[in-house]
């Protein structure tokens, strides 16, 4: 393991946020992360940095999780268990398992970030989420280096939600995750978003995963920039689930405002739709600014700060509640 001091996190998080780590390591084993954790106390976990903002910089040990490896750990007639380690791409394992036809990654093609993180945030798009094929999880509890495993059930998956930013926060580090896939009989769900007009552009009315997916990456690429061209973390805002009372008072102003419905009390309204109601879509603070063709994203256009960046997002927050009495929150984490 290489230490480095005053290292700068730029690479480290798709923002290219230009925030100093005080000290810097890389960790490859489940070994070096025992020993790093023995080691240190102050310390900041970093993933594949898809999902942070970045507003300072961090005054303590940044411990990068690069474990690699991806081995079928069970198999049958229907299903396939894929285990993946923390530190492998996530976009390049959703790509490895459809190319094996192992089926229900496909609609989550695109992705930023790393394996690791995916469960911690319950990452989702197109009408799936990780949930969903999810199957267990292993992390290193910090203050013992234990190798604790997870199922489905104790990971307490909500919407972009898991225990492990509630209850567990800052307690363990995910080292791989267990997905139980589909090997025949794929389960497509391909009815959420523009992902049927995509594959009725191309005339294909019985797709593959490969189709699925490659549709959904042409969507992806056609609304959000590429992080190595253009700075920014996805979607920055959640979707705001809201009171059935409480939208229909909203849709007596805004009849257009779209909505889906969650359960018999709530519908989810989109972010995207709120926020470029409030017209910030494609608008620009300095070098901090929201993308011209997806309001959700916040973009660094060069040499934004972080604190920039979460002066927009606060600007963005606040309009919207003042203006339709709902309040967003952000999807990523604010660091």
């Amino acid at each position: 393991m290489i230490f480095e001091n005053n290292f700068s996190l730029q690479p480290y998080n798709t923002f290219r946020i230009n925030a100093l780590a005080k000290q810097f390591v890389a960790v490859h084993s489940k070994e070096e992360l025992a020993s790093v954790l023995q080691n240190h106390n102050d310390i900041f976990i970093l993933g594949g940095g898809s999902n942070m903002l970045l507003t300072q910089n961090i005054n303590k040990l940044v411990v990068h999780v690069a474990l690699k490896g991806i081995e079928i750990v069970d198999t049958n007639d229907d299903f396939v268990w894929v285990k993946a380690q923390a530190g492998e791409n996530w976009h390049e394992f959703v790509l490895y398992c459809i190319e094996k036809n192992y089926g229900g990654l496909e609609n989550l093609s695109l992705i930023p970030g790393n394996v690791g993180t995916t469960p911690i945030q319950n990452i989702g798009a197109y009408g799936v989420e990780i949930k969903d094929t999810f199957f267990c999880c292993e992390a290193m509890e910090i203050a013992s280096q234990k190798i604790v495993t997870f199922d489905k059930e104790s990971c307490a998956f909500g919407y972009r939600e898991s225990v492990f930013k509630n209850e567990l926060t800052n307690q363990y580090i995910i080292t791989s995750v267990t997905f139980k896939l589909t090997k025949k009989n794929h389960t497509l769900n391909t009815s959420y978003g523009a992902i049927e007009e995509q594959l009725a552009k191309q005339n294909i009315s019985n797709p593959t995963l490969k189709e699925v997916s490659n549709a959904v990456i042409a969507i992806r690429q056609s609304k959000l920039p590429d992080p190595k061209e253009l700075g920014n973390s996805g979607s920055f805002f959640k979707n705001p689930i809201v009171p059935k009372q409480l939208y229909e008072q909203v849709k007596l102003k805004f009849p257009n405002m779209p909505h889906y419905p969650v359960s018999e009390t709530e519908v989810k309204v989109p972010a995207g739709w709120l926020i470029e109601q409030a017209g910030f879509k494609g608008k620009r603070f300095g070098d901090a600014g929201i993308h011209k063709n997806q309001a959700l994203v916040l973009v660094n256009y060069g040499t934004a700060t972080g604190a920039e960046i979460l002066a927009v997002a606060q600007n963005i927050q606040k309009t919207i509640l003042e203006q339709f009495g709902i309040s967003i929150e952000a999807e990523v984490n604010i660091i």
